[in-house]
C-alpha cells in the first residue's frame, strides 16, 4: 500500500515541509532509507543522516530546522518515535490474518475453545484448559491441563504453557517461551544428594504482558509467581520460583531473577543484570547493564555494578580503578626513594 505525505500528516496531526504529495510503501532506518520510505529522526546522534538520507519521507521534532538542503519531505510532530509506532501498528494490522484451526491439533473435550480463534498444525490443548476470545496460537504451542488465558493473545510457535496457569488479556508470549516450569528447589540430603522439592504453585501473567523468545517463568513452589501488568521482558530472561515482578518493568536480554525476589513498577533492568533471592527492588529503579544486586534497593535509585551502587558512586569508582596503574607506579617510586634515604641515613 502506499500513502501521501499528506494522508500520513494528516493521520499524525504533523505538518508538512516540502512535497505533500509525495508517496512512500516502506519504513526504514534512517541511515539506510532509499526513495519510496519513510524515516523518522529522534535521537539526536543521528542528525547527520538526516543530510544524507535518500528517503522520501521523513518525521522531525516541531522544533527541527535543517541546517543544509535535506532530500525527503519532512512531517513536523510532537514525537517522531511516537509516530513511527503508529505507523507501524498500522502496517501490522494490514498484514492478513490467520484463523480457523489447523490439522493436526489435539484439544481436550473439556477444553472451552471459542470459534475465532486460530490454532497452528500440532498444538496441544489439555483437559479443562480455557482459551479467550481472539487468541492466535501457533504451531507446536502446548497448554497444559486447567491453564486459563485471556482474550486476544497471541502465542508463538513453540511456546509450553504447563498446568494451571494463567495469562491475561492482550498478551503476548513469543517462541519458545516456557511458562510455568518447576521452579529450582532441591533440599540438601545429609548423604550430600538432592533432594526434589515439589512445585506446586503457578504462573500468572497479568494483561498485557509481553515476553521475548525463550524466556522462562518458573512456578511457584507454593502460591505463585506473578508478572504484573504492562511488563515487557526481552528474549532469554529467567523468573524464578515466588517472584513478583510489579507493574511496567522492562527487562532487557539475559536477566536473572532469583527466587523468592519482589521487584517494584516502573523499573527498567538492562541486560544481564542479576539479583538474588530474597530480595526487594524498590519501585522506579533504573539498573545498568551487567550489574549484580545483592541486597535490597530502595525506591528510585539508579545503580549499576558489582555489587550494585548509586551511579554516581560506580562512575567514582570507575575513575579509581583507571588510575591505579599510574597509583602502583607512584606508590614504587617512593618506595625506591624511601630505600634511598634509609642508605643515607645510616
Amino acid at each position: 500500500m502506499q500513502f501521501t505525505a499528506e494522508q500520513i500528516a494528516s493521520f499524525l496531526g504533523g505538518d508538512i515541509i516540502g512535497d505533500a504529495k509525495v508517496c512512500v510503501s516502506n519504513l526504514a532506518k534512517i541511515e539506510e532509507a532509499t526513495p519510496g520510505t519513510i524515516t523518522f529522526l529522534s535521537n539526536p546522534l543521528y542528525t547527520q543522516y538526516i543530510y544524507t538520507t535518500q528517503a522520501s519521507i521523513a518525521l522531525v521534532r516541531r522544533d527541527f530546522v535543517p541546517e543544509k538542503p535535506v532530500v525527503p519531505t519532512l512531517i513536523k510532530v510532537d514525537d517522531p518515535y511516537i509516530c513511527l509506532t503508529r505507523l507501524l501498528e498500522l502496517v501490522d494490522q494490514a498484514r492478513g490474518r490467520k484463523s480457523g484451526i489447523e490439522e493436526p491439533v489435539h484439544v481436550a473435550l473439556s477444553a472451552q475453545v471459542p470459534e475465532d480463534v486460530f490454532i497452528g498444525a500440532f498444538t496441544y490443548i489439555g483437559e479443562r484448559a480455557v482459551v479467550g476470545k481472539g487468541c492466535k496460537i501457533f504451531p507446536q504451542v502446548y497448554i497444559g491441563d486447567d491453564v486459563v488465558i485471556g482474550d486476544n493473545v497471541i502465542l508463538y510457535p513453540g511456546v509450553k504453557v504447563y498446568h494451571g496457569c494463567r495469562i491475561g488479556n492482550n498478551c503476548i508470549v513469543h517462541a519458545g517461551s516456557v511458562i510455568g516450569s518447576d521452579g529450582f528447589g532441591f533440599a540438601p540430603q545429609p548423604d550430600g544428594s538432592y533432594k526434589k522439592i515439589p512445585q506446586i504453585g503457578i504462573v500468572v501473567l497479568e494483561d498485557d504482558v509481553e515476553l521475548g523468545a525463550n524466556t522462562t517463568i518458573d512456578r511457584a513452589t507454593m502460591g505463585a509467581t506473578i508478572v504484573r501488568r504492562g511488563v515487557k521482558l526481552d528474549n532469554l530472561v529467567q523468573i524464578a520460583h515466588n517472584v513478583e515482578v510489579g507493574e511496567n518493568t522492562v527487562m532487557a536480554a539475559q536477566v536473572g531473577i532469583a527466587g523468592s525476589t519482589k521487584i517494584g513498577a516502573q523499573c527498567m533492568f538492562g541486560g544481564q543484570v542479576g539479583v538474588a533471592g530474597h530480595r526487594h527492588v524498590g519501585n522506579h529503579v533504573v539498573v545498568g547493564a551487567q550489574s549484580g544486586i545483592p541486597n535490597d534497593v530502595k525506591d528510585n535509585m539508579e545503580i549499576m555494578g558489582y555489587p550494585a551502587v548509586p551511579k554516581v558512586e560506580f562512575a567514582r569508582q570507575t575513575v579509581y580503578v583507571k588510575r591505579l596503574e599510574q597509583l602502583n607506579k607512584t606508590v614504587r617510586e617512593l618506595q625506591q626513594h624511601i630505600e634511598e634515604l634509609k642508605k643515607q641515613l645510616q
